[in-house]
């Protein structure tokens, strides 16, 4: 089993003193179903679980309840075993599939015979039906691919390795040579492998890129398939092409997003929604402009101009050749990898909390992303695939602009910790340090 950090918050949830709903959210094959099922196979003397995807006759009796009894009525037939009250956890599989139950397991939740645990994929998901839960009766879990950090403990490596590393970031003071390697090591896999569960799984069985690239193939086209089932038939194909071209786009120099590469797309209007659904799908990471980098981030976005990254870095390694991995284990990547190096540093930011941005201008040049933390701190962050990470006109020009709210300047790059002019150096693979940092 992959250790993954939401087990913990699904304990915390189940520590506490009220009986929430557990709602777990996330893109299809991040682990939600699994790591449920170990949850509560382990802390429960009794579930019983619904999938609302493949089974169609539950999903359409749970489609026709008419009040919480109903619900309830209606579980207690389709179950394989008995609710027995306060000893059964009810896991509600996809419960997407049926927006209208959500309001009845607020009144189930309430009443605190059975502890409730649905999940939900964010594909064809009618968001504000399941945002009607209301927060008093639910705990909300997001899970992602796995992190830097995850893979590592997937990898053999003890907790106490990474925060060891954290440790020296927050010190401001360079790893010892042995650990920074082995982590550097760690992460040449990860760009490749990424944290999608079925890959790290091949990977760890196999050890061979071949086998992990044809399951990421075949997660692409889970989610080429999905995108027909469940996106709109009128935006379903605009859908698919945008989905198809975030490589080519990634790969740009600016790794922006030319909305002219779509056929017969002039204006942003024009697929502003089918944007929207890929991000809200989770199987997409949109990194959005600021017309300057000041706090608030939000109060200077623009939403027209963005980057798009998958969901997971390995995936959009996957679809690369594969000669571009050439050389990385070596720490000698080619060019076309630093778009994958972009893509873990908007995977890493977003999994530990952070809104995706960054800044760009003809006269400073572009910061690859900006980090807003919760107490207003922003950091500059530039990420560097190559050896010339020392160089960085566009953060220079940024720091010399009063104006602007940057309060720390990074670099992260294939480079042990260390300051200089106010910049401070920081290994790639630390970048989830960040959080640890405000």
């Amino acid at each position: 089993m992959l250790k993954r950090k939401a087990y913990r918050l699904f304990e915390k949830w189940l520590e506490a003193p009220s009986k929430k709903a557990l709602l777990v959210m996330g893109a299809r094959q991040v682990g939600k179903s699994y790591l449920v099922d170990v949850f509560c196979s382990k802390h429960f003397e009794h579930f019983v679980k619904f999938d609302l995807i493949e089974n169609a006759s539950v999903r359409e009796s749970f489609a026709a309840a008419k009040s919480a009894d109903d619900l309830e009525l209606r579980m207690s037939v389709a179950a394989s075993s008995p609710l027995v009250p306060d000893k059964t956890a009810v896991i509600i599989d996809e419960v997407q599939e049926c927006p209208n139950i959500v309001t009845f397991i607020k009144y189930l939740a309430q009443r605190g015979a059975y502890r409730f645990v649905p999940t939900g994929s964010l594909l064809g998901v009618r968001l504000d039906s399941i945002d009607s839960l209301p927060v008093g009766y639910v705990t909300k879990v997001q899970m992602y691919p796995l992190d830097f950090e995850e893979f590592c403990w997937a990898n053999g490596l003890d907790e106490a390795i990474y925060q060891q590393a954290v440790q020296c970031f927050r010190e401001r003071t360079a790893l010892p040579e042995f650990l920074y390697a082995r982590l550097l090591d760690v992460f040449h896999r990860y760009l490749m492998v990424g944290g999608m569960p079925d890959a790290v799984n091949t990977f760890l069985a196999t050890n061979n890129i071949d086998s992990v690239r044809a399951v990421q193939q075949d997660l692409h086209s889970l989610y080429r398939l999905d995108i027909t089932k469940y996106a709109p038939p009128e935006l379903c194909l605009t859908i698919r092409e945008i989905y198809d071209l975030i490589p080519s786009q990634a790969l740009l120099k600016t790794r922006r997003f030319n909305l002219g590469s779509i056929k017969g797309v002039k204006r942003f209007t024009q697929v502003e929604t089918q944007f929207l659904w890929l991000v809200q799908a989770g199987v997409a990471l949109a990194v959005y402009n600021v017309v300057s980098p000041s706090a608030p981030l939000l109060a200077y976005e623009e939403r027209n101009k963005f980057k798009l990254f998958y969901l997971d870095a390995g995936m959009l390694s996957a679809a690369l050749p594969k000669n571009s991995y050439q050389g990385l284990l070596d720490g000698k990547a080619t060019i076309n990898m630093g778009a994958a190096y972009e893509a873990f540093a908007a995977q890493e930011l977003a999994e530990h909390g952070f809104s995706l941005r960054y800044f760009t201008s003809k006269k400073i040049g572009e910061l690859d992303f900006l980090a807003e933390h919760q107490d207003g701190t922003i950091d500059a962050l530039e990420i560097k695939s190559g050896g010339s990470y020392m160089t960085h006109s566009a953060l220079d020009h940024a720091l010399e602009v009063p104006e602007y709210s940057i309060d720390n300047a990074y670099v992260f790059a294939e480079s042990n910790i260390f300051e200089k002019d106010g910049i401070l150096y920081v290994p790639i693979f630390l970048l989830g340090g960040l959080s640890y940092e405000s």
